[in-house]
């Protein structure tokens, strides 16, 4: 009996197999603070390295019982955190760099853009247009909006002599501002057009763009790769057409100079002022 006792006694042994997934977890935990460690703005090498961190942490099938291996596991993670973590460093003065930068040109557009609006404003108040015209500075472009009855006849894509003389005026200052995106847009109200020459308001909407966008570029000698014309009949209405007034509001067209900096952050940290003539 006593020696059975010693037998049984000699077979017990510590159930060590929780160690696995113990181990386990202390290597997710450790790829975890990698990661919280080293986060920052993401690039091709930084998350080159930090693929390596986790193919070291999740392939290395090193065992914790195995402590030659699972040191040397160890110290290369901590490599491969310090170099994150330099990367980081590194990635956040460039970033920071480059807001500076773009901060700077975005500021730099911006004066110009008051100065067109402000030349367009003189204009506008000279030649007393305040009814028919609208300048809009924000932050992703100059829009001036031009009321159709300063331009066309009703139902008519043909320029009046006025109007060219505006497209011309507009066309001369945007010479001084070379470089820059245009878009022309023309628009309707909703009342139904059906001719020989035009079948619907996007077609009258579209050539009259057409018109008045040749007149600038003629005028301003643009480029014409930069100056582009749409036509969206009564579908953009910025007024109810239910009233005479209210369509009279959306027989417009549209000048957009588009700014070139589109950092939002950088330039939104500007004070921009949009003018109403």
């Amino acid at each position: 009996m006593s020696k059975r006792r010693r037998h049984e006694e000699h077979e017990e042994h510590p159930n060590e197999t929780w160690l696995v997934p113990y181990a386990d977890l202390l290597t997710l935990l450790l790829a975890l603070f990698i990661v919280l460690y080293a986060m920052s703005s993401v690039d091709a090498q930084k998350f080159q390295e930090m693929r390596q961190a986790f193919s070291i942490a999740f392939n290395s099938g090193l065992g914790v019982l195995d402590q030659s291996a699972a040191f040397v596991s160890v110290d290369q993670m901590t490599n491969a955190t310090d170099t994150l973590r330099m990367s980081g460093s590194k990635g956040n003065a460039r970033d920071g760099g480059n807001s500076t930068e773009a901060a700077r040109h975005a500021e730099q557009e911006l004066h110009e853009f008051e100065r067109l609006r402000d030349q367009l404003s003189q204009y506008i108040q000279q030649n007393n247009l305040t009814t028919q015209l609208d300048i809009q500075l924000n932050h992703s472009s100059l829009l001036i909006v031009i009321s159709d009855n300063a331009l066309f006849a009703s139902g008519k894509a043909d320029l009046t002599p006025e109007a060219r003389q505006l497209g011309v005026a507009i066309g001369e200052m945007l010479k001084n501002f070379p470089g820059y995106e245009i878009m022309v847009d023309g628009h309707t109200d909703n009342r139904p057009i059906n001719t020989r020459e035009f079948e619907s308001n996007y077609e009258l909407s579209a050539k009259r763009a057409i018109n008045f966008m040749r007149v600038l570029i003629e005028a301003g000698n643009l480029d014409p790769g930069l100056v582009s014309s749409t036509g969206y009949g009564e579908f953009r209405p910025v007024a109810d057409n239910d009233t005479p007034e209210g369509r009279a509001k959306n027989r417009r067209v549209e000048v957009k100079i588009l700014r070139k900096y589109t950092d939002t952050e950088a330039v939104q940290s500007l004070n921009v002022s949009g003018a109403n003539s």
